[in-house]
């Protein structure tokens, strides 16, 4: 590694970049071959590109809902290379501090504080003041070295004497201006730091941008990204990703799951079901010692797939349609029944709703829009059903008092 100053002096010993010479796939079939070796099941559409990557010393920017195997294949890709892995998880407001480096405080304190003991010591021969401050400023210099570096995994990653692979993961969430940081290394492998100089990658590390689409990443990434968007796969596909985990499911019942998982994604759902939930559910199922795919046991185990409330109602309505497309739904698996134990039955102090307990739903919704059920007084007119002397009328008297104007006799109290 070499590290370059501003000024262009290079201060290590002339050492260049280099791109390792050792090829990690030999064609896209081997990729595939070793890829599946891992429990990855790869298109030749994405193998195509992990190969390319691998040929052209390229990043790859991975776009797609959540789900669909973009993080797990920078995974396999560092376990079939043998590289180590680094991830940068990127979140809201991350800067450069948190993906590229940070000066370590602690130590610093602790050397100023060691400076101050032997500044004495420092300027004791100095013959002029201006030497003395030199002196001073030259021992400064170093709070602003590799010493005091404390690397993040973009820096680490170029720093490393090892090949990596660098997962970038969810690369959307972040601001624009972490964006702005990554151009350099994703151009050159390389970055800088402003008080200490540029940093060469020996071994340029493989690097695999994820996004899931919350927003629109700048044409200077994708322009020197090899990009490819992914989607949840075809329900062969699918369905053989879930038999090379093991989860315990016949193959027969695995299919029908697959459907079911796929007719899920078609309703308006917040998140869909992504291959990873559905590997967990075939799990829960055979767990469960599931025979076959009822509404019942689908409709008890969905929250696997399901992660929210509004999620959830709309799937439990569609289960029995997705298992038989003729099948009535049952009463407990409707929506109502799930609505945390809430029912339309409630006593609000009425007494003409216990008239009604027999009724269904829509019955009781019916007749509470008769006209005539309440008196006028209900909808804010003044009439005859109330008097003064009843619950809810206002008497003439207490309208005077409360409208009249007030007394120029009466006193503000302080």
């Amino acid at each position: 590694m070499s590290v370059h100053f501003a000024d262009d002096t290079d201060l290590s010993e002339p050492t260049s970049a280099t791109t390792d010479s050792a090829e990690e796939f030999a064609d896209v079939a081997n990729v595939i071959e070793k890829f599946s070796a891992a429990g990855y099941l790869a298109d030749r559409r994405l193998a195509t590109t992990v190969f390319l990557q691998s040929r052209l010393g390229k990043p790859i920017l991975l776009e797609g809902p959540a789900g669909v195997g973009k993080t797990q294949l920078a995974k396999t890709l560092a376990e079939v290379t043998g590289r180590d892995l680094l991830r940068l998880q990127c979140y809201e407001g991350q800067d450069e501090t948190t993906a590229l480096y940070e000066w370590d405080y602690g130590k610093q304190l602790l050397y100023t504080q060691v400076l101050r003991e032997k500044i004495s010591q420092v300027v004791a021969d100095a013959s002029t003041l201006s030497e003395a401050v030199d002196r001073i400023g030259a021992e400064e210099s170093v709070f602003f070295s590799e010493r005091f570096l404390a690397p993040r995994p973009l820096l680490e990653a170029v720093r490393s004497e090892r090949p990596v692979v660098l997962l970038v993961d969810e690369v959307d969430r972040a601001d624009e201006a972490l964006e702005a940081v990554l151009l350099e290394l994703l151009a050159e492998y390389q970055v800088s730091v402003p008080e200490i100089g540029t940093f060469v990658a020996i071994h340029p590390p493989m690097i695999v941008l994820t996004s899931n689409n919350t927003r629109d990443l700048s044409a200077a990434l994708k322009r020197r990204c090899l990009h490819l968007s992914l989607d949840y796969p075809d329900a062969v596909r699918e369905l053989e990703i879930i038999k090379s985990k093991d989860t315990g499911l016949s193959e027969k019942l695995a299919a029908e799951l697959v459907q079911i998982v796929r007719g899920l994604r078609e309703l308006d759902l917040r998140k869909a079901p992504s291959i990873s939930e559905a590997i967990d559910w075939a799990r829960t199922l055979a767990v469960l010692g599931a025979d076959d795919l009822t509404a019942e046991i689908l409709a008890d185990t969905a929250n696997v797939v399901v992660k929210y409330d509004r999620d959830l109602t709309r799937a439990i309505d569609a289960i029995p349609r997705l298992v038989d497309p003729n099948a009535e739904v049952p009463e407990h698996l409707h929506a109502h029944g799930h609505s945390h134990g809430h029912d339309h039955a409630h006593d609000h102090g009425h007494a003409h709703d216990h008239d009604h307990d027999e009724r269904s739903g829509p019955a009781r919704r019916a007749s509470k829009d008769q006209p005539g059920r309440h008196t006028e007084d209900y909808y804010g007119s003044p009439g005859s059903h109330t008097d003064a002397g009843t619950r809810g009328g206002v008497s003439p008297g207490q309208g005077s008092r409360s409208f009249a104007p007030r007394s120029s006799s009466r006193k503000r109290p302080f």
